[in-house]
């Protein structure tokens, strides 16, 4: 069974949460809050863990403040990650 990459916030908002991997392999974090604001962080490393991450994505959308709530579950989980767009 596959991990899970794509999160919605059930509080009712349009927060997304998600991890996609690029034709380069590296892996990026996406956030978008359906209206007017979309992010995408670089994961840094060369073979992070998906499982952390999926982990620290569903701890975070879970959150009113998604962003911020974000930063706190990668630091816990020592994921470096580097804002590209947004």
């Amino acid at each position: 069974m596959g991990l899970q990459n794509s999160f919605h916030a059930p509080h009712g908002g349009a927060d997304f949460l998600g991890w996609r991997k690029t034709r380069a392999g590296g892996t990026e974090i996406i956030y978008d809050d359906g209206v007017a604001r979309r992010m995408v962080w670089r994961v840094a490393g060369n073979d992070p863990s998906e499982a952390r991450i999926s982990e620290a994505l569903r701890q975070a959308v879970g959150s009113l403040r998604v962003v911020p709530s974000l930063y706190d579950e990668l630091t816990k989980r020592a994921i470096a990650i580097e804002r590209i767009t947004g």
